[in-house]
């Protein structure tokens, strides 16, 4: 019995001391309640949502985007405000293009891949035949996306009033997103920098395929992949 006790007893305090990140790990796929709209968490920010508009890869809006606006985990949201308010500093706003994608989106985005439809080709991949794209991995049955902790952004110049020139768009299919690509100018390889450098000192990495996308290191949901929709959360 007093072994009992003792395990028992250990057995509560671990329960104690079990942090908010750990316990949200087992969060169900279509509970947002670890979730918070970015445009209220970093007011700073500039948002165009793609993939609730028609101008994106696919030329629809993508299913699971009820509004125009980009979610993410609360941890997620923490780091991008530091990120945002270093850069604020030296004169840039983030400008996001997409956050959290429902897995109806990445669901969609499969559809397309495995249709006819090219109308898009000749902005997004112009130089990738479509049967290329889910071989060479530009579209997946699962997204990172879908675990809340990852966003795709550029850099806004407050001081001219524009996106700041990456060399490049944001969805283009094909090395020229790479962000070690260097057939592009030297100030549009610095601007590169420039983001990926703020986003990776507030614990974001980077993908070697696309300047623009960055998923949370210490992501609290590694292992889900949610499916509530893209919509303004109520309190």
């Amino acid at each position: 019995m007093k072994f009992s006790k003792i395990f028992i007893g250990a057995l509560l305090t671990m329960a104690l001391f079990v942090t908010p990140a750990a316990a949200q790990r087992s969060q169900s796929a279509d509970d947002p309640s670890g979730f918070v709209v970015l445009g209220e968490f970093i007011p700073d920010i500039i948002q165009e949502i793609r993939y609730y508009s028609t101008y994106n890869f696919v030329g629809e809006r993508i299913d699971g985007y009820e509004q125009p606006c980009a979610l993410m985990t609360i941890e997620a949201a923490t780091a991008l405000k530091a990120v945002s308010d270093d850069l604020k500093a030296k004169g840039y706003r983030l400008k996001i293009y997409d956050a959290y994608r429902p897995q109806s989106g990445v669901d969609h985005f499969m559809r397309w891949a495995k249709s006819n439809d090219t109308s898009m080709k000749k902005y997004f991949y112009p130089t990738i035949a479509k049967d290329r794209i889910i071989p060479e991995g530009y579209v997946a049955v699962k997204s990172g996306h879908s675990r809340g902790s990852t966003v795709d952004l550029t850099l806004f110049d407050m001081n001219t009033g524009k996106e700041v020139d990456m060399g490049g768009t944001f969805d283009h299919f094909g090395i020229e997103s790479h962000p070690d690509y260097k057939k592009i100018t030297k100030q549009q390889y610095k601007n590169r920098m420039i983001l990926r450098e703020a986003m990776v000192k507030h614990g974001f990495k980077p993908l070697e395929e696309e300047w623009w996308h960055f998923t949370l290191k210490d992501e609290p949901y590694p292992d889900t992949y949610f499916t509530f929709p893209v919509t303004m959360l109520k309190n």
